[in-house]
């Protein structure tokens, strides 16, 4: 938010107590995210920008007895596909838990739908009551090998790059790509090299990391362990700490960091892919500021890690501080224990005040995405022949993996789940290509049924797991017929569907009737032997997201992404998938 300097001469007026703000929160504890300390203070507002904090009068006031004032706010880094619901949806709930400020990557669209998808998200987000900005998704797809819906070259992200709302590149997935100087990938951060670029970096030894961070590259969400948190805030990269619905890396990250009584500027908190019903239940952002402090981080530098350090990181210098000059987006608290919110401003607003936004329509072309041919129960047979054969292991809390290579229950050579081992195969979906990639999957823990999802990261085909060949395929055929979703399929029948039509990764109903059905499906994933250790859907999708160690799954088959190999249907070595 620029300063109108017409209105400059009547907001100093007011700022120097010669004539009535416009509003006035009187009687507030005010953090200055600058002191790191809490003010008994009012706070002054004219045209949506603070004018001062300390003792002043208002055309309308409102006492807030002692409660605390904070800034809004921020999630560095988000997927607004992940929660399940329209990007309106999704807003409007996580502003009741005091976001105000949203950076949004939206490269499930992309993948999916390609620019149609991208200025879906865009126009969902261009007439809300918060501040929602927007990163070009760099890895369109995530890798070269990879069977998505849409590849998305310079020519087509450049388009972007006059718009007042997109503050850089997504995030940069293929490190490699990076690390080796690729032309179309140099092509990309030279395009954007005056703006943010975020990262995606899990586990570069010190010497690669150095080398992503020569690109330019300034932000990391993937950190699971504070020794590498710290590892690349010395590299001068922010470290975006995620708590999720699957990956919750916050306890890791904050635990070393109390311990090691470390500088904590470099930090800010997100929560990349997090389902609406989860929002609903914990809170948004609130719920990394609280966690934090429970765990040992003072409530002012936790409350400036979620606000002015996201501010800072991205180069939004209206926002993200209680100070004249600053846009009035604000949060009321009653404690700094629980963080209960009794109050969010947007521009001077209280949130309340903004008439709600009307559902809007969702455009036909980012319908009707779900292609599936050629599938049947013969496509995910797996030989392994009394040989140890690579598997997916399922780590609870964490979506990377670990490769295990492991001695199979099986019949005649063939695989045969049981408790301990499931099967997972991805399904080609956009364009109808018959691609099926079969594996073996570890701790997952489905019994007598399947699991399906149209979402599945990020190139977002089907992505199936179960104990039984016939409940998985009509597990796919159900996704078919309802153009995307979630299913749940025992003994042949779904248990639970909901569908996601708009590109098979979003519903159109509504927040409230999306996270009661969503809730209802964990409860019976875990009813029917789900690990209560992880989200069953999210961390289902995350298993074929290809640049994420240790092992995952694609069309193209079982992945090492350590290794960068395939393996085929015999566990064995197979560069016929490159």
């Amino acid at each position: 938010m620029k300063m109108n300097y017409k209105d400059y001469p009547a907001m100093s007026r007011a700022a120097r107590g010669l004539e009535k703000a416009d509003l006035v929160l009187k009687n507030g504890k005010v953090l200055n995210v600058f002191t790191e300390e809490f003010v008994e203070a009012d706070v002054a507002i004219c045209n949506g920008t603070i004018v001062g904090v300390g003792s002043y009068s208002g055309v309308r006031e409102i006492d807030l007895h002692g409660k605390y004032v904070v800034p809004g706010f921020a999630d560095s880094h988000l997927h607004l596909e992940s929660t399940l619901v329209q990007p309106f949806e999704l807003i409007n709930e996580a502003l009741r838990y005091g976001t105000t400020t949203f950076i949004v990557d939206p490269h499930e669209s992309a993948n999916v739908a390609g620019l149609d998808g991208i200025d879906y998200i865009l126009d969902q987000t261009s007439d809300v009551a918060a501040n929602v900005y927007v990163m070009v998704p760099s890895c369109v797809p995530a890798a070269p090998f990879e069977d998505n819906g849409f590849i998305l070259n310079p020519a087509e992200m450049k388009k972007y790059l006059d718009n007042k709302r997109i503050l850089g590149l997504g995030e940069v997935m293929d490190c490699k790509a990076v690390i080796d100087g690729e032309p179309l990938m140099m092509e990309k951060l030279e395009m954007f090299q005056s703006k943010n670029m975020d990262g995606h970096a899990p586990f570069l030894s010190d010497q690669d990391l150095a080398a992503y961070a020569l690109a330019g590259i300034r932000t990391d969400h993937e950190c699971c362990d504070y020794e590498y948190a710290k590892k690349e805030c010395g590299n001068g990269i922010y470290v975006l700490i995620r708590e999720g619905s699957a990956a919750k890396n916050l306890e890791a990250i904050v635990t070393g960091i109390v311990a090691d009584n470390a500088p904590m500027e470099r930090y800010c908190f997100c929560t990349d892919d997090k389902h609406i019903e989860e929002i609903k239940e914990e809170g948004h952002i609130s719920a990394n500021v609280k966690k934090a402090v429970r765990l040992g981080i003072p409530p002012a530098k936790a409350l400036k890690m979620a606000s002015w350090q996201a501010a800072s990181c991205y180069g939004l210098k209206h926002l993200g501080a209680i100070a004249p000059g600053y846009q009035a987006d604000l949060v009321l608290l009653d404690d700094l224990e629980e963080f209960r919110i009794s109050g969010v401003f947007h521009k001077g607003r209280n949130i309340e005040e903004y008439e709600a936004k009307v559902r809007i329509s969702c455009p036909d072309r980012i319908r009707n995405t779900v292609r599936v041919t050629d599938f049947d129960k013969s496509r995910l047979e797996i030989r392994s022949d009394g040989k140890e054969f690579p598997v997916i292991g399922i780590i609870s809390g964490q979506i990377v993996t670990k490769k295990l290579l492991e001695k199979l229950p099986e019949e005649e050579g063939r695989f045969v789940p049981d408790e301990t081992y499931s099967k997972i195969a991805v399904v080609e979906r956009h364009k109808g290509t018959g691609k099926v990639g079969v594996g073996v999957i570890k701790g997952f823990g489905i019994k007598h049924g399947a699991i399906a999802s149209s979402v599945s990261h990020d190139s977002h085909n089907i992505i199936v797991v179960g104990d039984n060949d016939e409940d998985m395929v009509a597990a796919v055929q159900e996704l078919v017929e309802k153009q995307g979703g979630y299913t749940i399929i025992s003994g042949g029948r779904s248990v639970g569907t909901l569908p996601l039509p708009i590109m098979g990764l979003m519903s159109d109903a509504g927040h409230e009737e999306v996270g009661e059905k969503l809730k209802g499906m964990i409860q019976k994933a875990h009813e029917m032997g789900v690990n209560p250790g992880i989200d069953t859907f999210i961390n289902l999708s995350f298993m074929a997201l290809s640049v994420i160690p240790e092992i995952r799954i694609t069309t193209r088959g079982i992945y090492d992404v350590v290794e960068n190999r395939f393996y085929g249907r015999e566990g064995c070595f197979d560069k016929s998938c490159f």
